[in-house]
């Protein structure tokens, strides 16, 4: 039993965004307020599977742009509905 609370200690040790000694603290943002903010901007979530050749434009044309991913993949399917 101590063993695996150890284990499980480590674990969020080593967790990626864990605040380590004099790193300060990351402020996480609560789902539900982050719900509430998408919400009000009047997004909505939509998940869809792409080829991977796609996903790699998109990550690229949005790294090219400064934009974030879901800016990124609106702006295209705005101008491809557009047409």
């Amino acid at each position: 039993m101590a063993k695996s609370d150890a284990k499980k200690l480590m674990g969020k040790m080593t967790a990626p965004g864990a605040a380590g000694f004099g790193q300060g603290e990351s402020v996480a943002v609560d789902k539900r307020e982050q719900r509430k903010r998408d919400q009000a901007l009047g997004l909505v979530p939509f998940a869809v599977k792409l080829n991977g050749d796609l996903v790699q434009q998109l990550h690229a044309l949005a790294k090219e742009r400064g934009l974030d991913m879901n800016e990124t993949v609106a702006e295209v399917l705005a101008k491809g509905l557009a047409t």
